[in-house]
């Protein structure tokens, strides 16, 4: 008999196809169907869509790795550098409010623009330097 089962490859896949269903059907339920399904009382077929959505999902990761790897970089890119443009914007949007301020309140004639910026970036970074300005004009 053992001749037959061993060179009878057909026979030998059934067996194995049913033990494999055995041992899948003896699988403990995990833990979260076993709560909210079992336990609670949840419909059956919100569990239906679950797994759809479960096998679906597994699927799309499989099939379109690369493309989504590819948005994963770059929105942690994004993620990674937004401080550095908001800082700077902020800065540009300071410095602008603060030449705006010294064009109109210090009345500072023969000032070229490079001068004025430097007066801006200095008050923005807290120096006191248009304060000293108008001390010296007085």
């Amino acid at each position: 008999m053992n001749k037959k089962e061993t060179s009878n490859p057909k026979f030998a896949r059934k067996m194995n196809t049913s033990e494999n269903s055995r041992k899948k059907k003896n699988r403990d339920l995990p833990w979260w169907v076993e709560l909210f399904f079992v336990q609670i009382g949840l419909p059956d077929k919100l569990l239906v869509k679950i797994l759809k959505t479960k096998k679906t999902f597994k699927e799309t990761i499989k099939n379109e790795k690369k493309s989504l790897l590819t948005f994963l970089f770059v929105i942690s890119s994004l993620t990674y550098f937004y401080p550095v443009i908001k800082q700077a914007k902020n800065q540009l949007n300071c410095e602008a409010i603060a030449k705006n301020y010294i064009i109109k309140n210090k009345n500072i004639i023969g000032l070229d623009t490079r001068e004025l910026k430097m007066l801006s970036t200095n008050f923005c970074y807290g120096g006191e330097e248009i304060y000293e300005i108008e001390n010296l004009k007085n």
